[in-house]
């Protein structure tokens, strides 16, 4: 069992670690800074943390003694726009897309088989490749510059992004990535050729007849379940959905209660029929439903679902949980999340309770357990 997590938070990166007190807060790092992602790599057991200064940019840091210290390394870096080029413009809101890194949305490790290979997906829609632990980054051009990226839209951010990218286990160059909003987009070949799967899913903010068109979804967050690496599950901006082969289709999941909306999702780490869920109030209100906390759990795929509730809020709650703000264990039995309120959770026991960590917090980003490799 995991005795170790990370916590990335708009003021600082918080380290918390099983004591015979339970779990407590060890250390902190980047007090005051905005870390909107984090990393630990369980092939060398580095951990990376990019830090958003605003005006100034984002930055990327490596720690190779469990953050103790930090080191400042690459950061992904746009190439310039050509010259004769119509500036890209959102098709929704009609405003000039940058070519530039607003937003480190996401940092995942390559496989087994490529140490040093990391990813990186960033707002306004680029994914990077380092070859190197992160010294050095590249944009991966057949993604950026195929024509139907300049289709992506912004969800909740002016610009579309890449907020996951999942490895295939059994194949490295077989990679998935979620886009916000342009549905999910898929790689066999380690990024030299795309393909858009989101067939199945439905985004009922469009007009019917564009419902289901693929690269129009908004999926919040993807997972894969490494022992069942074709059964990935998708939190998406109206509904969950499941794929049992690999993402070539997606089956919506229905009737959920309270909620099918929401931001996180996590997946069994061995049985890829169970999933846990924070279901909120869609779009203008992003507030718990009834003002009650709840983590909802499915054990046979999605047919059926259980609400969670022992240990969490239950009255005047409005804590909202980010897309990685919730993580599991390697043993599938320890589970970790963190709201905009700034309250952290922890349940030893699949979710059928939860005890409290903190309450004064920061908003919560990102929720990363350390894992062995």
């Amino acid at each position: 069992m995991s005795t170790r997590f990370y916590v990335a938070t708009r003021k600082g990166l918080f380290t918390i670690t099983k004591q015979p007190a339970g779990w407590r807060i060890s250390d902190a790092a980047f007090l005051a800074q905005n870390v909107p992602m984090l990393l630990h790599d369980a092939r060398d057991r580095a951990l990376y943390a990019a830090l958003h200064h605003g005006h100034f940019g984002s930055k990327l840091h490596k720690s190779t003694n469990g953050g103790k210290s930090w080191e400042e390394i690459g950061v992904p870096t746009y190439p310039e726009p050509p010259k004769d080029q119509e500036p890209d413009k959102c098709p929704f809101r009609g405003i000039p897309i940058p070519w530039r890194t607003e937003l480190i949305w996401e940092l995942e490790k390559g496989g087994r088989d490529e140490p040093g290979v990391l990813w990186c997906g960033t707002v306004p829609g680029g994914l990077f490749r380092s070859e190197d632990g992160g010294k050095s980054w590249d944009i991966i051009k057949s993604l950026w510059y195929n024509p139907r990226r300049k289709e992506w839209t912004g969800g909740g951010l002016d610009y579309a992004g890449i907020h996951t990218v999942c490895v295939d286990p059994r194949n490295s160059k077989h990679v998935a990535v979620g886009v916000s909003c342009g549905g999910v987009w898929v790689t066999k070949d380690g990024g030299e050729t795309w393909a858009c799967q989101a067939k199945g899913m439905r985004a009922a903010y469009m007009p019917p007849e564009q419902a289901y068109e693929e690269n129009a979804q908004d999926p919040h967050r993807m997972v894969r379940c490494p022992a069942q690496p074709d059964v990935m599950w998708v939190q998406h901006h109206n509904g969950i959905f499941r794929s049992t082969d690999g993402s070539k289709t997606w089956q919506e999941i229905e009737n959920v209660q309270p909620s099918v909306f929401g931001f996180a999702c996590v997946v069994h780490p061995t049985n890829g029929d169970v999933a846990w869920f924070v279901p909120a109030v869609k779009d203008e209100e992003r507030i718990p439903v009834n003002a009650k906390v709840v983590v909802t759990r499915t054990r046979d795929g999605g047919k059926t679902f259980e609400q969670l509730s022992k240990g969490l809020p239950q009255e005047h709650a409005y804590d909202l949980v980010f897309r990685h703000a919730m993580d599991i264990d390697e043993t599938g039995r320890v589970l970790a999340f963190g709201s905009t309120t700034g309250s952290l959770w922890v349940s030893e026991d699949d979710g059928d309770s939860w005890q409290t960590v903190a309450e004064h917090l920061p908003p919560v980003y990102c929720v990363r357990f350390e894992k062995p490799s």
